[in-house]
C-alpha cells in the first residue's frame, strides 16, 4: 500500500474502546482492512461487522479460514493474512505493541512500516509504543484514550474462594485443565479459552461463560488480546511462561494486558494471584494500576525485500541485518528453520531450477507448524507437499482425502481431539492457498466441516469434563433468589429445574452420591428450598393411603410399598408398640407428625386384627380369680405358653375357669397352652416382632417360612424363639405345636410300655421319613429300637406272586421235557450222561427296617439332690400316663368338645377315662386314660445359648427340606 493518507496511533491501556473506535472509522469508508492479532478476535470482529453491514460485503481471511464474497468492501484478517495491495481507503493494525514480540514481532513491524490506507491508517495499542512509532512513522498523529473503568489489585485468593465472574489465567495446557477440574468440583464448572482452540470451540466456550451457565473462566494469555468478556476479576495462577525457548517472567506490561480484561466499560475490575503464584511486587501493582510501563526500545524486524534467485540468496536475504537503531533482527522463525532444513535435502534441491521454484519452496515453508510434533517431521511433510506442487502443480485429491479422513473422527478424549484439530488446521491452511488443490471450494468446505465436527466434539468433551451443569444451574438460581421447582417422578427421582439431584425414599431425601462435598452442600441447599411442597403433597397421599399399601418388616421396620418410612419401638406393653417416623427435618414438623400418626394407626389396626382373640381375652371382665390371672400370663406371653412352665397354675384351674378360657379359643395342649388362631403365619410374624421390641433386642428372630410342619432345630437358636414361632424342638427338628398335639392323639392309643411302631398316620402328620420320625420321638423322651424283618406284602400281592411262581415252574418243566426229547432224537455218544436241568432259585427275601418305640421314664432324683424343675403332681416316674400331663381331670385332650377332646368322658365309656368310669375323673386317670400324656414329656431341657446376631435360624430354614 502506498504511503498516503492520515496516520494516527490510538494508544492507551485496555478497556478504552480502541477496537470499537477503529471499526466505526472503517465503516465510515467505502473500503477498509483491519488486521488483528488472533483469528479468535478476527472472528469476533467479523461477526460484529456482519451484523451491521451484512455478510455480502465483509470478508474474513485468516491462515485457516477464507470467506471472500464477490462484493467485498471490508476485510477482517489476521495480521499475517492482510492483503497488502488492494488499495483500501482505511487500514488498521490492532495490538501494535506486538512489534516487540520475539516470535511474531517482525510481521507487525512490517505492517507498521509499510501498510497504509489511501485515506486513513490507524495503529492501535499500548502507550509504550509512542516513542517507536514517532521515530519510524513520519507525520503520525497520536490519540490518547483513557481507561473507562478502574482497575485495582485484590491480592491473593484461593481458587475455592474465587468470586463469581472471575477468570483464572494459566500459561500451560496442563495447568489450565488442572485448575478447571478443581473449579468444577468446588464451583460447579468453568469455561476454557485457549489460543489453540478453533474459533467454533472458543465461541461455544465463551457463550457458556457469557450466558451465565458457569461463573468462571480458565484461560491462557489468549484472553489478553482484545477478547471482550464480562469479567470482574482476573487471577494469575502463574507469572512466568515458556516462550518456546525458555521459561521467563512476564513483564509488567504483559501482565497489565491480561489484567485489563477485568472490568468492562464503566464497571470496575480487580486482579490478583491464586494457586502457587507469589503475590505481585508493589512496584508491579502500581505500574498496572496507573498504566505506567517502560517504553518499547526495540522492534523485531526481518527483511521484507527477498531475493529468489537461489535458495542460498533467499536465506541470505532473510538473515539480512538492519542499521536502524529501533529495529533488531528477529531470531530464526519457523519458516526460516524449515527452509534451511529443506535446502539440504537432495530431493528438494534437485527440483530448484529457477526463481519460481525457490518462491514456491518459500511459500510451502511458510505453512505454520500447527501440529508442533518436531521440526524434522514438519520438514518431511513440507518436502512432500513441495514435491506434489512442483511436479504436478497440485496436491493429489486421493492423497489429501486420505490424510483428512484419518483425522475426521470425533471419538477420543480432550487431548486426542485437540491434536486432531491441530492436524486439520494444516490441511485447512493448504486448502486456502490459491492454486494448490484442484477444487478449492470443495476442499475448503471439506476441511471446514471436519474442523467444525472436531470443534463441536471438543466443546462437548470440555463441557462434560469441566462443567457440572446441575450444580452451576442450581447455584445460579439460588444466587438470583428465584424459586426452584422440584419434580418427583413415579420412581422417586428428584429433579430441580430439570437437573437430577437425588431421590425421595419415603420421607427422606437421598442426595446424589456422585457430588463432591462442596457440590453436596449446594444440592442440599437447593433441596431444602424446593422439596418442602413435595414432602407435604407426599404426606397427604400417605395419610390417605389404605393399610394394604403398608407393612412391617421382621426387624420392626415400617414400609410404604418398598420405601422405609418408620420403625417400631417398645411401648407401655408388648401389644402397644410406638411408631417412629423417618422424616427429614427439612420436611417440617407437620409432615413428621402426620406420618407418625398414620403409622401408629396402621400398627394399632394390624395388632387389633391379628391378635383379636388375645385382645378379647385381655378385655374380658367376666374372668375372675385364677382364670383372670392365667389370662394375664397368656397375654404377656402373646398367646403361647409351654405347659411345663405353668403346670401348677393349670392344675389349680377348675373346670369352670377352664371353660371360660376355652370360650376365647384357649387350648390346653399336653405341651403348650395356646390360641390356635395365633399360630397362623401373620400373627406369628408379628408376635416375634412385638416380643423382640419388649425385650429390647438389637436383632430380631425371624419367623419360619409358612406351611412347614417341622423345621431344623439349630443349636444357636434359643428354645424360646421356637416357642414364639409356634414350634417345639425335638431331636434334630422342631415340630409345629398343633401338629404335635395331633400326633399325641394317635400315640395316646398305643401301649408305650410294651412298645409300638410308627403308623402311616404318624408319618403323614409329621411329614417325615421313618428315620426322621425316630429321631423326633427320641427327642420327645422315647427309646427307639431299630430292627429288620422280612417285608410283608398284602394278601392279594402274595397270591399273585404264587401264581407267577407256578407258571414259571410249569414253563421250566415243559422246557426240560422238550430238551430231553431232542436229546433222544440224536444218537448219544459213548459214556455220555444225561444232565438234569437246574432247579429255579427261590427269590431273595426282601427285608424292611422298623422301629419300636418305648417310653423311657426319667430317673428318680435323690432326696438330697437339687430339683431341676417343679415335680408334676400325680406323675409316676416309671411309666407314661394316659391322661393330662399333670394328672388333672382334663383327660387326654382337656375335654374341649370343639377340639375333639376325649378327657371328660361323656358316656358310659369315655375315651379319656378308665373303662367304665363315669366321666374319666380322677380315678380314670390312673390307667389308659390318665397317664398317656407322659408319653410326650420332653427330655432334659436344652441349654439356651445367647442370641445369634446373624440370625442363622431363617437362613437354615430356607435351605432345608422337611419331606423326603
Amino acid at each position: 500500500m502506498s504511503r498516503q493518507g492520515r496516520v494516527t496511533a490510538v494508544l492507551g491501556p485496555t478497556n478504552t474502546g480502541k477496537t470499537h473506535y477503529a471499526i466505526e472509522r472503517m465503516l465510515g469508508y467505502r473500503t477498509g482492512v483491519i488486521g488483528l492479532p488472533l483469528r479468535l478476535l478476527a472472528r469476533e470482529v467479523y461477526d460484529r461487522i456482519v451484523a451491521l453491514r451484512g455478510p455480502s460485503v465483509v470478508a474474513l481471511v485468516t491462515g485457516e479460514e477464507r470467506i471472500v464474497p464477490e462484493r467485498t468492501q471490508y476485510w477482517v484478517c489476521t495480521t499475517e493474512a492482510m492483503p497488502l495491495e488492494i488499495g483500501a481507503d482505511f487500514v488498521a493494525i490492532d495490538e501494535i505493541q506486538l512489534c516487540a514480540d520475539p516470535d511474531r514481532g517482525h510481521v507487525f513491524t512490517d505492517r507498521l512500516l509499510h501498510a497504509r490506507g489511501l485515506s486513513e491508517t490507524l495503529f492501535l495499542g499500548s502507550d509504550t509504543m509512542r516513542g517507536a512509532i514517532a521515530a519510524l512513522v513520519p507525520g503520525v498523529q497520536f490519540l490518547r484514550r483513557e481507561r473507562m473503568s478502574e482497575l485495582t489489585y485484590a491480592g491473593s485468593k484461593k481458587i475455592a474462594r474465587m468470586p463469581a465472574r472471575s477468570a483464572i489465567v494459566a500459561f500451560s495446557v496442563e495447568n489450565v485443565y488442572a485448575i478447571a477440574e478443581l473449579i468444577r468440583r468446588t464451583k460447579g464448572g468453568c469455561a476454557i479459552v485457549m489460543g489453540a482452540l478453533s474459533p467454533r470451540t472458543r465461541n461455544a466456550q465463551v457463550n457458556l461463560y457469557q450466558s451465565g451457565d458457569v461463573d468462571y473462566l480458565v484461560a491462557t494469555d489468549a484472553i489478553g488480546m482484545g477478547l471482550n468478556l464480562d469479567i470482574q476479576h482476573i487471577a494469575f495462577a502463574g507469572t512466568s511462561k515458556f516462550d518456546g525457548r525458555r521459561m521467563r517472567a512476564l513483564n509488567p506490561d504483559e501482565l497489565a494486558q491480561i489484567a485489563g480484561r477485568a472490568g468492562r466499560h464503566t464497571a470496575s475490575g480487580t486482579f490478583g494471584v491464586t494457586g502457587e503464584a507469589r503475590p505481585l511486587q508493589p512496584e508491579v501493582v502500581e505500574a498496572i494500576e496507573t498504566h505506567q510501563f517502560l517504553p518499547v526500545r526495540k522492534l523485531q524486524w526481518r527483511n521484507a525485500r527477498l531475493e529468489f534467485g537461489t535458495v542460498e540468496r533467499l536465506i541470505s536475504s532473510l538473515e539480512a541485518q538492519t542499521g536502524d537503531a529501533w529495529l533488531t533482527r528477529v531470531r530464526d522463525a519457523d519458516d526460516l528453520v524449515a527452509l534451511k532444513a529443506l535446502s539440504v535435502v537432495p530431493e528438494v534441491t534437485a527440483r530448484l531450477r529457477d526463481a519460481r521454484d525457490v518462491r514456491l519452496l518459500w511459500d510451502v515453508c511458510r505453512i505454520p507448524d500447527f501440529r508442533g510434533i518436531s521440526p524434522t517431521e514438519h520438514a518431511g511433510l513440507l518436502a512432500r507437499l513441495f514435491g506434489f506442487l512442483h511436479d504436478g502443480g497440485r496436491i493429489p485429491d486421493d492423497w489429501l482425502a486420505r490424510n483428512i479422513r484419518r483425522i475426521d473422527r470425533v471419538q477420543g478424549d480432550i487431548d486426542t481431539l485437540s491434536r486432531r484439530l491441530a492436524f486439520i488446521r494444516t490441511w485447512t491452511y493448504v486448502a486456502q492457498r490459491s492454486g494448490w488443490v484442484d477444487d478449492e471450494t470443495h476442499w475448503r468446505g471439506e476441511t471446514r466441516a471436519v474442523e467444525d465436527r472436531l470443534s463441536d466434539a471438543l466443546h462437548a468433551r470440555l463441557t462434560a469434563a469441566f462443567v457440572d451443569r446441575r450444580t452451576s444451574v442450581l447455584l445460579r438460581r439460588l444466587k438470583q433468589k428465584e424459586s426452584l421447582v422440584a419434580e418427583v417422578n413415579d420412581k422417586g427421582e428428584v429433579t430441580v429445574e430439570g437437573e437430577f439431584i437425588g431421590r425421595i425414599e419415603g420421607f427422606r431425601f437421598r442426595q446424589d452420591q456422585s457430588a463432591s462435598p462442596d457440590e453436596a452442600k449446594t444440592l442440599r441447599q437447593a433441596a431444602v428450598a424446593a422439596l418442602a411442597p413435595a414432602f407435604n403433597l407426599r404426606a397427604d397421599r400417605f395419610y390417605n393411603a389404605p393399610d394394604t399399601e403398608m407393612d412391617f418388616t421382621e426387624q420392626g421396620g415400617l414400609m410404604w410399598g418398598s420405601e422405609a418410612v418408620g420403625k417400631l419401638v417398645a411401648g407401655p406393653d408388648a401389644l402397644r408398640p410406638q411408631a417412629v417416623a423417618f422424616v427429614d427435618d427439612e420436611a417440617g414438623a407437620d409432615v413428621a407428625d402426620k406420618v407418625r400418626r398414620r403409622l401408629q394407626h396402621f400398627i394399632d389396626r394390624k395388632i387389633a386384627a391379628l391378635f383379636e382373640p388375645l385382645l378379647n381375652l385381655q378385655r374380658d371382665e367376666t374372668l375372675t380369680g385364677l382364670a383372670r390371672g392365667f389370662a394375664f400370663q397368656l397375654v404377656e406371653a402373646l398367646g403361647v405358653i409351654p405347659r411345663d412352665g405353668v403346670a401348677e397354675e393349670v392344675k389349680a384351674l377348675d373346670q369352670e375357669a377352664r371353660g371360660a378360657l376355652r370360650k376365647h379359643g384357649v387350648r390346653f395342649g399336653q405341651f403348650t397352652i395356646f390360641l390356635p388362631a395365633l399360630l397362623k403365619p401373620a400373627p406369628t410374624r408379628l408376635r416375634l416382632v412385638l416380643w423382640s421390641l419388649s425385650q429390647n433386642l438389637d436383632t430380631f428372630p425371624e419367623s419360619p417360612p409358612p406351611g412347614l410342619v417341622t423345621i431344623p432345630n439349630l443349636p444357636d437358636v434359643p428354645v424360646q424363639h421356637y416357642t414364639l414361632s409356634g414350634y417345639r424342638p425335638a431331636g434334630s427338628r422342631a415340630i409345629r405345636i398343633d401338629m404335635l398335639e395331633r400326633l399325641a392323639d394317635i400315640v395316646r392309643t398305643k401301649d408305650a410300655r410294651a412298645g409300638f411302631e410308627a403308623t402311616p398316620d404318624m408319618l403323614s402328620i409329621t411329614g417325615m421319613t421313618l428315620e426322621q420320625f425316630a429321631d423326633l420321638m427320641q427327642g420327645l423322651g422315647y427309646v427307639a429300637e431299630r430292627g429288620e424283618r422280612p417285608k410283608q406284602r398284602p394278601k392279594a400281592s402274595l397270591e399273585a406272586n404264587a401264581e407267577d411262581i407256578a407258571a414259571k415252574a410249569q414253563a421250566e418243566s415243559e422246557a426240560s421235557v422238550a430238551a430231553a426229547e431232542a436229546a433222544h432224537a440224536e444218537e448219544p455218544s459213548e459214556g455220555a450222561e444225561a444232565v438234569a436241568p437246574a432247579p429255579a432259585e427261590a427269590p431273595a427275601e426282601e427285608l424292611e427296617v422298623f422301629y419300636t418305640f418305648r417310653w423311657q421314664p426319667r430317673a428318680r432324683a435323690r432326696a438330697d439332690a437339687p430339683r431341676r424343675g417343679p415335680r408334676r403332681e400325680g406323675r409316676r416316674d416309671d411309666a407314661p400316663r394316659a391322661g393330662g400331663p399333670d394328672g388333672d381331670r382334663d383327660g387326654n385332650r382337656d375335654g374341649n368338645r370343639g377340639e375333639r377332646n376325649r378327657g371328660e368322658g361323656k358316656g358310659p365309656r369315655g375315651k379319656g377315662g378308665a373303662k367304665g368310669g363315669p366321666k374319666g375323673g380322677p380315678k380314670g386317670g390312673k390307667r389308659d386314660g390318665g397317664q398317656q400324656p407322659r408319653t410326650f414329656s420332653s427330655g432334659p431341657d436344652r441349654k439356651r445359648d445367647r442370641i445369634d446376631p446373624d440370625n442363622p435360624f431363617a437362613a437354615a430354614l430356607m435351605g432345608l427340606k422337611d419331606k423326603t
